[in-house]
């Protein structure tokens, strides 16, 4: 089971969410056969985003992450929301490329210079969208600089995947650690120090750490406290019922137009790889129940 932990420290000066997504980015690799490099970006891409789902108030919230980028993987796009569920893609999952100057895959290779973009629909009648440049094309980096620079809340940021040899996914997770605004300069620089002594997310999973004890070995001196443990999933909503209410949507002479020339259409759902296809007959029902 994938599942985020959230909770406070230093006397409420910080609040952190650490997750474990090995399951999440397993489901994201087997239903789009996604490359090892491209398992790395988007598993990095779906970690995060799980965790902002869960920042949003109310379970009706959706937000969705696009890292629009100049680099062979095209782009990726990832929706999260309240209750846990997240989804997403990349542009080109086979990526190959060679591995980095410090034998790890190169996820700056892949993914290359643009865009992180964050949009928000809560509800109202204009989805929040916040947009800050690609500064590393690591994915971490650029979601610390996000929170930094569009929502004004100093962050940390660690993601990491590790593929196994047989390509599965051996570990995913990562955190997420935010000042408040009682945080004063010693708890700031503290925790700076505490960061750089600490391995990697995924150093730590491969020493059989769970969250909890990643938690625990990230904050020591800070007084964690969990507040609660949410499950998070891979989950694409999609359904046929969904689709045919998508093609009444683009109108009746369209979908004419498409009976006349194919005598068939074809819908595919780019989160779960998922093809709908819609034979003459079923077409001309639609289109009589428009």
């Amino acid at each position: 089971m994938s599942y985020v932990l959230r909770g406070t420290a230093d006397g409420g000066n910080i609040r952190f969410f650490f997750a474990d997504t090995k399951d999440v980015v397993e489901k994201a690799r087997s239903l789009h056969n996604t490359a090892p490099v491209v398992s790395a970006a988007l598993g990095r891409t779906l970690t995060a985003a799980s965790i902002m789902g869960l920042m949003l108030k109310d379970e009706r919230d959706v937000l969705t992450v696009q890292i629009k980028c100049d680099g062979p993987i095209g782009g990726i796009t990832v929706t999260a929301d309240a209750s846990g569920c997240v989804k997403g893609y990349a542009n080109n999952p086979y990526v190959d490329i060679p591995l980095n100057e410090f034998g790890k895959l190169d996820v700056f290779g892949a993914v290359g210079n643009g865009s992180l973009v964050v949009i928000k629909d809560l509800g109202l009648k204009e989805p929040y969208v916040g947009q800050v440049p690609l500064i590393s094309g690591e994915i971490a980096e650029d979601f610390t600089y996000y929170f930094t620079k569009s929502e004004q809340t100093p962050s940390a940021v660690a993601l990491g995947v590790l593929v196994d040899k047989d390509l599965s996914i051996k570990y995913a997770g990562g955190f997420v650690l935010q000042l408040l605004p009682g945080a004063d300069e010693d708890t700031i620089k503290r925790l700076e120090r505490r960061l750089g002594a600490i391995p990697s997310v995924t150093a730590m999973f491969g020493d059989k750490m769970s969250a909890e004890d990643i938690v625990m070995r990230v904050l020591k001196d800070f007084d964690p406290e969990i507040m609660d443990k949410k499950e998070v999933m891979y989950k694409c909503g999609c359904s046929r019922e969904k689709v045919i209410q998508a093609l009444m949507k683009v109108g009746k002479k369209e979908l004419s137009q498409i009976l006349a020339e194919d005598k068939k259409a074809n819908v595919h759902c780019h989160f779960c790889n998922t093809d709908y296809d819609f034979n003459e007959k079923e077409l001309e029902e639609i289109i009589a129940a428009l």
